[in-house]
């Protein structure tokens, strides 16, 4: 089993769940990358995994492949503070100084970089766990594969992506792609919710499927069916940007063999140096060696 870990959902969590004001010796906010580092050391004592990537996003910026298309694209957040910012740097240098292989790309999102690797992971023979609860990357999964929110413990394996989302695993960018996803600024379909998106892929496969029966589309047996012909009509042009949105990317730069993905023994000291520079304490020290001893 190959584990691919989406970065920034654990930095984030922690970022929020941990207070501000755990600081270094300089008063910089360490809040994140404790967390950060506390969920790395938990989840490699844990499972003493052989394999393991973690994606990092860099800076969004005219570089990257969706804003490319559409400017607007997550154009409604706020930006990260400077006092997180600074965090990511250093939860990279932890990464790697724990033995783990991390990646980043400045046209790339983390969602890109994880679909490629785990595709590139499957043709070599492996299956995949996504450690996120980013529904976007429920898209990625295939048989045997699973999406896993670690810290909840929830697990949601490829088969059981119909049971939570109501569509295939393979039709979640069309889903997003009809409904839109306004964390993400992706416009959708106005007036198309997402039991009516899986409604339609029930019927039809795919979006370009559904736009090539946009007649039948008006004699299911769904709410205001006969009103969808038009509406989606109308909306053709938002759809399709939208997919163009919400499909992970394949081209995304990625490992060709898991060997580069193999888990390397921790370098303590310069674990120790980090963590000197951080003022964490003994607990974290301790893992690393725990960490180190069984890796």
């Amino acid at each position: 089993m190959v584990y691919l870990i989406d970065a920034s959902v654990f930095v984030f969590r922690a970022w929020y769940s941990i207070p501000p004001d755990m600081t270094d010796p300089q008063r910089n906010p360490v809040n994140a990358l404790y967390g950060f580092t506390r969920f790395l050391g938990d989840f490699l004592e844990d499972l003493q995994p052989e394999f393991v990537a973690v994606a990092f996003d860099e800076n969004r910026g005219a570089s990257c492949v969706r804003t490319a298309i559409y400017p607007q694209y997550k154009a409604n957040r706020e930006p990260a503070p400077v006092e997180l910012k600074q965090q990511f740097g250093r939860c990279r240098a932890v990464t790697r100084a724990l033995g783990l292989a991390d990646f980043a790309d400045d046209c790339f999102e983390a969602d890109d970089l994880i679909a490629a690797t785990a595709a590139r992971m499957r043709q070599a023979g492996h299956r995949v766990t996504i450690l996120s609860r980013d529904k976007d990357l429920a898209q990625v999964l295939e048989s045997g594969d699973v999406l896993w929110d670690y810290p909840t413990g929830r697990r949601m394996p490829h088969e059981q992506v119909p049971e939570v989302f109501g569509v295939r695993a393979d039709q979640i960018a069309d889903f997003l792609a009809l409904t839109g996803d306004p964390v993400d600024n992706i416009p959708g379909a106005r007036g198309v919710g997402p039991k009516t998106a899986a409604a339609l892929l029930g019927h039809f496969d795919d979006v370009e499927s559904i736009y090539a029966n946009l007649e039948a589309v008006g004699r299911l047996k769904i709410r205001s069916a006969p009103s969808l012909p038009g509406r989606l009509r109308g909306e053709r042009e938002a759809v399709e940007l939208s997919r163009q949105l919400t499909r992970v990317r394949y081209d995304a730069p990625a490992p060709g063999e898991a060997t580069a993905l193999a888990r390397r023994t921790p370098d303590l000291e310069a674990l120790g140096s980090l963590y000197d520079m951080a003022g964490f304490g003994e607990a974290l020290r301790r893992q690393a060696r725990r960490i180190a001893g069984s890796a």
